[in-house]
């Protein structure tokens, strides 16, 4: 393991940019706001639940049994939907207080426990009706999706879930550009907008309540809503208001490089410090997509920097932009930010492309002299970016910084806990900003806590699909 540090500076394209650091000062302590959420959402599945219960006076026999299982794992599976869509409706509240990497492991959590709804539902449902019946599964299955109002379309539905959840696995993903798998999961919202119907048209609640409905109206509804206002129209007048542009795309490292956006009344974004952007690219090519990309620099008057590693195709055709290109940008999102931090002493430890957010938080983040320290992993030399700049804020601002250099098969494991007490004197102390590969996070988290370092200490962002 080596340690490198150089005292290099960047020259050309937009200026550095220093300003004061101002702490962020959330309205809530951390961890209040998910909590409520996640109470709010355990509440309306009681609700849900309630429901049923109020609407079911007796079950007999086991096709009742059958039929009951599935009214209830229907009810909370249409529950569940518009809340998942929630979750990536974007909205700020949710963003910036839970966090987008939070929302986005909830999200697919979320998922998993709603397609199995969905398949106990199905099989329950078909199961109770051709006993009652006294038909064959194969029939009862038949009859159901020919002859119930509205089941044409939940039978696509489900179709649409279970493939959106097949490309969704670990495995698939693995497999799957960011693009392919983002055009596929839009599948999701056609498939919450056909089921919607059948649920109203066949569920026994439902026909049997009006408050019912209005309450199932009103979730999908105002669900629709949000996700409309927060995904089209809040973008389309963003675009509007700020009209960014390309202005330099300039390299950083191997396979990586940095996009200056250059436009109009960037202060009113009111971006922070380690928060990113949903990014599209108005190019052949990337029209389509909107990626995540975190700011690497604080925002300046006249230019947003974001650093770009070859990821897949979108982060590819990144590095080839032209001066001039017209870029949507939506954000900024995320609760990787300043206002995370309750302790003094604040570490920032970071891996490849990781570096990016926390090479913003090193410039900005308040802290005293002897206070703020930066770790940075990586295999090779030429793989650390911005030397430069970190050696300068490093000076600037009295910080430590630390570059951990070295493949794990020759050097061994270097986030350790040993290794990092020793870079970190009282570590244990310190409020820990990560970020960086998932393999390389899942080590640090088991280190850090081995060290001492509280779990609600360690704020950790991943991209990861």
């Amino acid at each position: 393991m080596a340690t490198v540090t150089d005292g290099r500076t960047r020259t050309g394209g937009p200026p550095a940019h220093r300003r004061p650091a101002a702490p962020g000062s959330p309205a809530l302590p951390p961890g209040v706001l998910p909590a409520a959420v996640l109470a709010l959402v355990w509440a309306g599945a009681a609700g849900v639940l309630a429901l049923w219960w109020t609407g079911t006076p007796a079950v007999p026999g086991t096709g009742a049994w059958l039929t009951g299982a599935g009214r209830i794992t229907g009810l909370l599976a249409g529950y569940a939907a518009p809340l998942l869509v929630l979750l990536m409706a974007r909205l700020p509240l949710l963003e910036r207080g839970v966090g987008a990497d939070r929302l986005a492991r909830w999200h697919a959590m979320g998922g998993r426990y709603m397609i199995s709804l969905v398949a106990a539902h199905v099989v329950l449902t078909i199961w109770g009706y051709a006993l009652t019946n006294r038909h064959g599964v194969a029939g009862e299955t038949v009859d159901i999706v020919l002859h119930y109002p509205e089941m044409l379309k939940a039978t696509a539905a489900t179709l649409l879930l279970f493939g959106t959840a097949a490309v969704s696995a670990r495995a698939a993903r693995r497999r799957l550009g960011y693009e392919v798998w983002y055009y596929l999961h839009l599948a999701t919202y056609a498939a919450v907008a056909l089921g919607f119907a059948h649920q109203l048209a066949n569920g026994a609640d439902f026909v049997s309540s009006a408050p019912a409905r209005a309450a199932w109206y009103g979730l999908y509804l105002g669900t629709a809503a949000l996700l409309g206002w927060y995904r089209l129209l809040v973008p389309f007048r963003l675009d509007r208001r700020h009209r960014l542009r390309v202005a330099e795309v300039r390299p950083e490292g191997p396979g990586t490089v940095s996009v200056f956006l250059t436009g109009r009344h960037l202060e009113e974004l009111r971006a922070e410090p380690g928060q990113f952007f949903r990014l599209q690219f108005l190019a052949p090519g990337l029209r389509w997509a909107a990626n995540p990309y975190s700011l690497s620099a604080p925002v300046h008057p006249r230019y947003l920097r974001f650093t770009v590693k070859d990821l897949g195709g979108h982060s590819r055709a990144a590095a080839r932009l032209r001066p001039g290109t017209r870029v949507r940008a939506e954000g900024p999102y995320g609760a990787f930010t300043a206002a995370r931090r309750r302790s003094r002493k604040v570490l920032l430890l970071g891996a490849g492309v990781g570096i990016t957010p926390l090479r913003a938080l090193f410039e900005t983040l308040p802290a005293a002299p002897g206070d703020l320290t930066l770790v940075y992993r990586a295999s090779r030399a030429e793989d650390l970016l911005f030397r430069g700049e970190l050696e300068a804020i490093a000076a600037g601002r009295g910080a430590a910084r630390h570059y951990l250099v070295g493949r794990r098969a020759e050097v061994g494991e270097p986030l350790n806990p040993d290794t990092l007490r020793r870079l970190v004197p009282d570590l244990a102390a310190h409020d820990v900003y990560l970020c960086g590969p998932d393999a390389m996070a899942e080590t640090a988290v088991r280190a850090l806590r081995a060290a001492g370092v509280r779990r609600s200490r360690i704020h950790h962002e991943s991209f990861a699909l």
